[in-house]
């Protein structure tokens, strides 16, 4: 049996898949040379049409009132699409529709998919524009009615028809349309020798718009293989690859943790469109104490830019008050501390509330011992400033066989790294600070990388020195 596509385009309220909705499908089955099935119908969105999509496609709010709803035709296009190819023009628009409808359902849609787009760039690489419109009206494609379901999936399968005649022998078809497919999933300005030649190294990698800046930093232990992830993907972040990658760079580390940092900074320093997380600069917060009229030494949020610091020294770096207040909750649980004296519960003119549920030893109120409340609170501020005890190397071998990086821990803090041949013995951690390898920069979250990091490699080479 020959292979068979599913030529499918639909209408819809609008043009984001995860608000909008459908009010039109039409389906066309195509052996890539004849129509052997077509269906097509309106479908209630259940909310009303845009005035703006009426004129566009004609379909009104009051055509759709009694139209069935996605539900009751949901069988059919399973069926209809079952082992097929599913096609479309701008296949990511409708295929994600389409998706999200079943999703809504509780089903997964799935098919391979394949691109009318991307299909004539390559079979008709001449033409100077590739919209559906202007490959209507080059190929002499006769349409009754633009931007409705089935007419312009009728003039798809012309398109899918017109581009596979472009090769003489079956295999070059198949292997065209194979090789189509793939590109399917790529930005327009991304092709699949871009990808191929992405190494398969663990590293750093760029995505870059046409005018050359960065939308997108990551690493990955497979830079190839996690590129081919972005764009096959689904969902807001992968549509804003899709439109804006055209360029790919990246830098090999061969180290995992090396790339977990190397990201971080990079991240801070580009400010990446698309990235969201640890794209902050900015840690104006952090703790002080001072000691109360009672005694006790009270913590306090500070902000810098502020007033004054109650002391001189501030402890810890945080980008918002919720991330302090939520740090400081931690202290106070685990140091057994008043919240009230770490500034959670400063309107509270008696005891705390975990006092009045036995959670608290009673500082606020002067039933806990002044000197034993201090040392704990000498405690817990010195777990903000130092996570390790010891001062120590973290060496990881590389995938390059010839060297290694090693990490150095001073003082409780991660401090830098240094790359060595592999069997070459480690200097002092001096000697790694004044090595060109390491290019020092404030950014607080290498020290959550390397301790998350430690936690999850229990065989990773630590020597103390």
């Amino acid at each position: 049996m020959s292979q068979r596509y599913a030529v499918v385009d639909i209408e819809t309220t609008g043009g984001m898949p995860r608000r909008d909705k459908i009010t039109e499908i039409g389906i066309v089955i195509f052996d890539g040379q004849k129509i052997l099935d077509q269906f097509s119908t309106l479908i209630n969105p259940e909310r009303s049409v845009p005035p703006s999509i009426t004129r566009i496609t004609g379909i009104t709010t009051d055509m759709v009132a009694e139209a069935p709803k996605f539900y009751e035709v949901a069988k059919t296009i399973v069926e209809m699409t079952e082992g097929c190819i599913f096609v479309a023009h701008n296949v990511r628009f409708d295929y994600q529709f389409l998706q999200n409808e079943f999703k809504s359902l509780g089903f997964t849609f799935s098919r391979r998919k394949l691109c009318t787009v991307v299909l004539s760039r390559k079979a008709f690489p001449e033409l100077r524009s590739h919209s559906l419109g202007n490959l209507i009206k080059h190929f002499g494609i006769k349409v009754k009615d633009r931007h409705r379901a089935l007419d312009d999936a009728i003039a798809a399968a012309e398109v899918l028809k017109f581009s596979m005649e472009r090769f003489d022998t079956k295999k070059a078809v198949k292997q065209f349309i194979s090789t189509t497919i793939k590109q399917t999933k790529l930005p327009q300005n991304i092709n699949l020798e871009d990808i191929e030649s992405l190494p398969k190294a663990c590293g750093v990698y760029y995505f870059k718009d046409t005018d050359g800046n960065i939308v997108y930093i990551g690493k990955s232990i497979d830079i190839q293989k996690r590129a081919k992830q972005h764009f096959s993907g689904e969902g807001r972040k992968a549509n804003r690859l899709f439109r804006e990658v055209a360029f790919i760079e990246y830098q090999v580390t061969g180290s995992e943790l090396l790339s977990l940092l190397l990201e971080s900074d990079e991240i801070k320093t580009h400010q990446p469109g698309i990235n969201v997380a640890q794209k902050t600069n900015a840690y104006p917060y952090s703790i002080t104490s001072k000691l109360d009229s009672h005694g006790y030494k009270r913590l306090h949020i500070y902000k810098r830019g502020e007033l004054a610091p109650l002391d001189q020294k501030e402890y810890g770096n945080f980008s918002s008050r919720e991330s302090i207040k939520s740090r400081l909750s931690m202290l106070s649980t685990a140091f057994e501390l008043c919240k009230k004296l770490c500034d959670l519960e400063p309107k509270s003119k008696t005891n705390c509330f975990n006092y009045t549920v036995e959670k608290c030893l009673g500082a606020c109120i002067q039933a806990d011992d002044i000197e034993e409340y201090n040392d704990r609170v000498n405690l817990a501020l010195e777990s903000l400033g130092t996570i390790w005890k010891t001062d120590f190397l973290i060496i990881e071998y590389t995938q390059n066989p010839y060297e290694k990086v090693v990490f150095c821990i001073q003082s409780g803090k991660y401090v830098g790294y240094s790359i060595y041949p592999h069997e070459r013995e480690p200097d002092t951690p001096e000697f790694i600070l004044n090595n060109p390898d390491f290019s020092p920069q404030h950014n607080p979250e290498h020290q959550t990388i390397v301790e998350n990091y430690i936690l999850s490699h229990p065989h990773l080479q630590i020597v103390e020195i």
